[in-house]
């Protein structure tokens, strides 16, 4: 085969991975508008947005609403929380799509593993979001109410509650991935377990950092945060050493060591071959 038709090879095999890109970019994005349009339908909109701000309005002194500041913001905001649920039921299609686009170019060991990883990776990502949710929510807003001065009436703005909500669901949700994130760094090679052990006790001084900057300013939510990644991180641990089991030693037959001291003489005799014809040619 010529070079140009190698190249012409090469590039009809790239224009068809990206029309394959496409259609499952559009494959996931219909499915994701499926979902919406469903979701606007039933429950609707506002009813997502007021599961979502549960947790806060419990919290309120009774009678007391949320606030809507823009003029398109009781809108836009109920419809961005839609949207955001519309994608996580479509996760699993989705992830489909990405498995189904790179797996023809994996080995089967790679595919072995890369299944539990995705699904393990969207199940710990939806257990942080619903530990958040359901646990750390009711704590913070009952914490932060609590110091509310007699003489106010706390009314949050609905559109600044849903960027503190995805701010914490972000967090949570990430934080939750420790043990796949250590799972693929042992098995790229990038660390070992013996260094993950060697590394606990600054594991867990950052985990602490991190809950302190990224949470509200109350021992509940920073403590529901770094104590969970501490036991993941232990859980990560173990899993890292499941999959990293150490290479099988190679067991020499005696058919082998027979060859390996065959080939050895017949260097040795080599040697000395090229050694006479040497000194006879310098008459030494």
């Amino acid at each position: 085969m010529s070079d140009s038709q190698e190249s012409t090879a090469q590039e009809e095999s790239f224009i068809s991975h990206l029309v394959e890109l496409r259609d499952r970019l559009l494959h996931s994005l219909i499915a994701v508008g499926v979902v919406l349009g469903v979701l606007c339908l039933y429950p609707g909109p506002g009813e997502i947005y007021d599961i979502l701000a549960a947790p806060l309005t419990r919290a309120l002194p009774e009678g007391t609403k949320m606030v809507a500041i823009g003029v398109i913001t009781p809108f836009m905001v109920p419809l961005k929380v839609t949207a955001m649920v519309a994608f996580v039921f479509s996760l699993p299609y989705i992830l489909y799509q990405v498995w189904s686009f790179i797996a023809p170019g994996l080995y089967a060991h790679e595919k072995r593993l890369g299944i539990p990883l995705i699904i393990s990776s969207c199940f710990l990502f939806i257990l942080g979001m619903s530990f958040c949710y359901f646990f750390v929510f009711g704590q913070v807003f009952a914490f932060i109410n609590s110091f509310a001065p007699k003489s106010i009436t706390p009314a949050p703005d609905i559109e600044a509650y849903l960027s503190f909500v995805m701010t914490m669901f972000l967090a949570f949700g990430l934080a939750f991935e420790v043990p796949v994130a250590l799972v693929v760094m042992v098995k790229m090679g990038i660390v070992t377990v013996e260094k993950l052990k060697e590394w606990r006790s600054y594991f867990i001084v950052g985990a602490f950092v991190v809950a302190a900057v990224v949470t509200p300013p109350d021992v509940v939510s920073q403590l529901a945060l770094a104590i969970p990644m501490c036991i993941l991180y232990e859980l990560g641990i173990l899993a890292s050493r499941l999959v990293s089991k150490p290479a099988p030693k190679e067991e020499i037959t005696p058919q082998q060591s027979t060859v390996d001291t065959q080939n050895s003489s017949e260097m040795d005799a080599e040697i000395d071959k090229a050694e006479a014809e040497f000194r006879k040619l310098t008459g030494k």
